[in-house]
């Protein structure tokens, strides 16, 4: 979606051949080969790995810093390799995110009405929103020593960017709509009489 709002906003005229049918199909392969990659590799570090204790993991779902605290095995080694794939996995795709914002920025701050560049920068404000709260929480949880890792507080971070994300995902993209924004005001509107 960066890539997709750098296009619209810096290259508004070339749109349709920077965000053809086969570059969206390349974005997407390599998120799918990138992601199965990073599974597999995690699953075969963990398999290394021996669990002498107990099998249940403090947590509300399978993550790879609750399976280290269960290890009775020395766990540096996988947990230097998880922290280097999560720099890569994690990083890489934030700082191409960021960039594409900066370029975006620097391309509406030329815009020489006011109107058009409130305009650009509310198509981005969303992407930018639900982008910020995700990359946060995650770089949070997956980019710390491994000493700073607290059980507790991973849990509560992780239900940031597994359910809350997603959950005000659909709410912030909805509010750029004018019907909703309408139907929101008239819904506050009723409810303070």
């Amino acid at each position: 979606m960066a890539y997709d709002r750098y296009a619209a906003v810096c290259h508004p005229l070339h749109y349709t051949i920077l965000m053809r049918q086969s570059i969206c199909r390349g974005f997407l392969a390599i998120s799918w080969i990138i992601g199965n990659i990073n599974s597999m590799v995690h699953t075969a570090l963990v398999f290394s790995l021996t669990f002498c204790h107990s099998n249940e993991i403090d947590h509300f779902f399978c993550d790879i810093p609750p399976i280290l605290h269960l290890s009775c095995s020395d766990a540096f080694l996988v947990q230097l390799m998880n922290f280097t794939i999560s720099v890569c996995v994690i990083i890489v795709p934030f700082s191409l995110t960021l960039l594409s914002y900066i370029l975006i920025v620097f391309a509406v701050l030329k815009i020489h009405t006011a109107h058009c560049r409130i305009k650009a920068f509310s198509t981005c404000a969303s992407h930018l929103t639900v982008v910020s709260i995700f990359y946060g929480t995650i770089i949070y949880t997956y980019i710390r020593p491994s000493t700073n890792h607290s059980l507790e507080e991973d849990r509560l971070v992780s239900v940031l960017y597994a359910i809350i994300t997603p959950l005000l995902n659909p709410l912030i993209y909805s509010f750029r709509n004018k019907e909703v924004q309408g139907a929101l005001w008239r819904a506050l509107g009723k409810s303070r009489l």
